[in-house]
């Protein structure tokens, strides 16, 4: 597996994480299969795990992810030393429903409950905010990733959903490493709000959230013509096609496609050997 540097950071993380939301969603998997998926990635030398204290059902449910993860890692038989667990806070799940919370005092607690949650043994190697609720200034709502920080809670800070004003308020409060907004091929919003160009200029890691365009629409890449026509000339799933796309349009994109089976990241991790030419690129960039 090929690795990328973790923004301006010494951490070394795989060029194609695993997302975890769905394992611990309504309609998630059996905790076997879904920590039998977790041992895969990591036996396909993905060293990235996506999680968020909000990957679960509702409130009741809150850290199940983060759970689940620690859990599986606690199991493994492998060298785990090498993995990286990003986490977020941010987010509520009222009855089920996504809302955000930016108030510090819920973030400063949400961040020490995920950090318990994912062992309590060594810092969060990378916590995010999950999206800038508009109650609170960015500044405010940081505030305690960079007390956790300071306090060895915390090793690295990355933000999610933020537009380029926002990263730089962000950046002016506590030092941040990555990026995570939405980028797929229904989704090419970064290509042009200037978040993908800024990432690339400062060597901040961009990550793509729903690469493949979520449960709605991962099955229609089929539909897409200049997607089905290059997975068939390279004998590749149209998920890999998307995937090295991703990949191919700044070295700072690190993709965390999502998978609920082995045969999922089994195939999102061959994307990594598939290249695109300029023309290739082109051509979907059309479509």
């Amino acid at each position: 597996m090929k690795r990328k540097k973790l923004g301006n950071s010494n951490f070394n993380i795989s060029a194609i994480g695993l997302g975890c939301m769905p394992l611990s969603l309504s309609g998630r998997p059996p905790e076997s299969q879904a920590i039998a998926v977790i041992h895969r990635a990591l036996d396909l030398g993905v060293t990235l795990i996506d999680t968020a204290d909000s990957y679960c059902e509702d409130q009741s449910d809150k850290h199940h992810n983060e759970h689940l993860i620690a859990k599986a890692l606690q199991g493994y038989t492998g060298d785990i030393r090498p993995v990286t667990v990003a986490t977020k806070g941010g987010l509520m799940r009222p009855q089920g429903a996504w809302t955000r919370n930016g108030n510090p005092h819920h973030l400063r607690k949400t961040i020490h409950e995920s950090f318990e949650a994912l062992g309590g043994n060594h810092p969060i190697d990378l916590w995010q905010y999950h999206s800038p609720d508009p109650a609170y200034t960015i500044e405010a709502a940081l505030a305690p990733a960079k007390e956790a920080v300071e306090a060895g809670i915390i090793r690295f800070v990355g933000v999610s959903n933020f537009s380029v004003e926002q990263l730089k308020r962000a950046r002016d409060t506590v030092e941040i490493v990555s990026v995570q907004n939405q980028y797929n091929p229904w989704h090419r919003q970064p290509e042009s709000d200037g978040v993908l160009e800024y990432c690339e200029a400062e060597n901040l890691t961009f990550f793509p959230w729903s690469p493949l365009g979520g449960s709605r629409r991962v099955t229609s890449l089929q539909d897409m013509p200049a997607i089905a026509s290059l997975a068939a000339e390279k004998n590749v799933s149209v998920y890999c096609i998307v995937l090295a796309w991703l990949m191919a349009k700044s070295p700072c994109v690190v993709p965390i496609p999502a998978a609920t089976k082995l045969s999922s990241i089994e195939d999102s991790v061959k994307a990594i050997e598939v290249k695109l030419t300029d023309e290739e690129l082109q051509k979907i960039a059309a479509s």
